[in-house]
């Protein structure tokens, strides 16, 4: 039994998490992966599909500077340019980059995908009864994903169980910062408006535990079917949602 928490927010992981890892991977990476030139040829001319690939010409020109030999970027015939940004955005998903111009891209693409119907998130058996009884004694919950705030709203509003966002205060992806990095756990408890030791963060992922833990927060390790082993660590560890007490 993990230790009772003086806890007035919790800030949750998706991936392993919430939600099947085999989900993530295995069925929405290849719904983006094999959408992009589809999606590319209806939306290019869009505003947000422009500001949304302005993002990913920059990374790749980072990419270039520092001679990581991404495939080449052009801009001539229409045709040609979703080419070549197919093939690059192909490329960043095989470097399993945390990219925030492909994470704004897929989760556009995952939006059509959820409103057509083809696409409903599984939850763990735990988490609805978990986020209902935390939001009944006042706390906080929000969420801390590498996918964009988008791709977690359209999540938690299509899920196998319904839409559950009325459930949730708070949506944070990487534009606030590295999930590695202890000043992010903190910019997120500053934005909450909670003191980083009245939060507890809920991940699959030791190292994401650790910079959190540094930055003043209680962690749990979440371990759940399909999720990757992790090194030797210190924090509890826990099954299920229902395994975390709070005061």
């Amino acid at each position: 039994m993990t230790p009772t928490l003086q806890i007035r927010g919790i800030l949750l992981d998706i991936e392993g998490t919430t939600t099947p890892i085999s989900f993530v991977h295995e069925v929405l990476f290849p719904y983006a992966r094999t959408r992009v030139r589809d999606y590319l040829a209806k939306f290019l001319e869009v505003t947000e599909t422009k500001d949304n690939l302005a993002l990913l010409r920059e990374e790749h020109r980072v990419d270039v500077e520092r001679n990581a030999a991404p495939p080449p970027l052009v801009n001539e015939a229409r045709e040609a340019e979703i080419d070549s940004l197919v093939s690059y955005v192909a490329w960043l998903i095989a470097e399993d980059r945390k990219s925030p111009g492909l994470k704004q891209l897929q989760g556009r693409i995952w939006k059509q995908g959820y409103l057509d119907g083809t696409l409903k998130a599984p939850l763990f058996a735990d988490v609805l009864p978990a986020l209902e009884r935390w939001r009944q004694t006042g706390i906080r919950i929000a969420i801390f994903s590498s996918g964009s705030v988008l791709a977690q709203q359209l999540l938690f509003a299509h899920t196998e169980a319904g839409d559950v966002t009325k459930l949730i205060d708070s949506y944070f992806d990487t534009t606030t910062g590295p999930k590695l990095a202890p000043e992010s756990y903190r910019s997120i408890a500053a934005s909450l408006g909670l003191p980083a030791n009245e939060m507890l963060f809920i991940s699959d992922v030791t190292k994401e535990l650790d910079a959190a833990r540094a930055a003043g927060l209680d962690t749990r390790l979440c371990v759940r079917p399909g999720n990757q082993p992790q090194p030797d660590q210190s924090h509890p560890m826990i099954a299920t949602f229902a395994e975390v007490e709070l005061s």
